[in-house]
Order: structure tokens, then C-alpha cells, then sequence
């Protein structure tokens, strides 16, 4: 038997994405467990991010002291520019390649390739940045409050 719950919506959701996204409804078995197939996810625009990216909340409240996980889609060419966080980023490549790299300014050149399975572990204040190559999904997990400060506010869509 399986019940439904509602991940919650928070101001730091808003921050982030600028809207509501993420906020669904998900399938937990009779245990407590989330189990969720690539198409119950629900994909919404970012406003920390410049369109076409969308995200997809599949844990978590993202403005609270809790273990959050999400997807990004990235389309081919899509450009990450430098930024941080305030935790840990901890990066999987479900699909497509994420290339990634250190640093406060960007140089597809410094880019380390991840292709699908590739992992990427980002220190709290540290600046990154990188680009899709193919269409891109990423999944990110980590603890909250989650947030992303760009280090050129001229890459920040929420300016």
C-alpha cells in the first residue's frame, strides 16, 4: 500500500528556484521510503539560474537544516557560471557530460569531463563553474539551507 506526501515549499525554495518548484507530491512505500520514477518528477524553472535550466525537487526542504536532493536540467552548451554555496555540493551526472571545475573565473580550458556516473565534490565557499555537453540531468544532494551566491552579479538572473 502506498502513501502520498507533499514536500514542502519554503522561502528558500522561492530563492532559489523563483517559484514553487520541486513542490510535489511523491510515493513513499508502507516504510517511509521515497520511491519515485524519472517521470513522477516535476520539472519547474530556476530563478537562480538563466532559462532553459529547470529543476526537479525529489527530497527536502530546501531553506531548512535537512538532507535535501534534486535534479538540474542542463541543455547542451548550457554555461554554469562561477559561484558558491553555503554546504557542501555533491554532484552526480545522471545523464549527458558536466564539465566542472575550481575556480572564480570561467575557463572551459580548466573544466574537468564528467560523463554519466561522474561525481563532483565542491567544498562550501568555493567557486565553480562548468557547461553541459548534451543534454545534461545532474542530481545534487546534500544538507540544507541550500543557496548559490554568483561571484559576478551580472550572472545572477535574480538581479
Amino acid at each position: 500500500m502506498k502513501k502520498t506526501a507533499t514536500i514542502s515549499a519554503t522561502a528558500m525554495i522561492l530563492a532559489v528556484s523563483g517559484s514553487l518548484a520541486g513542490a510535489a507530491e511523491l510515493p513513499y512505500d508502507g516504510e517511509g521510503h521515497i520511491m519515485v520514477t524519472p517521470d513522477e518528477l516535476q520539472w519547474s524553472d530556476i530563478g537562480s539560474m538563466a532559462p532553459p535550466a529547470q529543476i526537479a525537487v525529489i527530497e527536502g526542504n530546501l531553506g531548512e537544516e535537512e538532507p535535501f536532493t534534486f535534479r538540474l536540467q542542463l541543455p547542451d552548451g548550457y554555461e554554469i557560471h562561477p559561484h558558491v554555496h553555503p554546504e557542501y555540493e555533491r554532484v552526480t551526472v545522471i545523464s549527458g557530460t558536466l564539465h566542472f571545475a575550481h575556480g572564480e573565473e570561467f575557463d572551459r580550458e580548466q573544466t574537468t569531463e564528467l560523463p554519466q556516473g561522474g561525481v563532483a565534490i565542491m567544498a562550501p565557499g568555493e567557486p565553480m563553474f562548468g557547461y553541459a555537453e548534451g543534454d545534461t540531468v545532474i542530481q545534487l544532494h546534500g544538507t540544507g539551507p541550500w543557496g548559490i551566491d554568483y561571484i559576478d552579479d551580472e550572472h545572477d538572473p535574480r538581479s
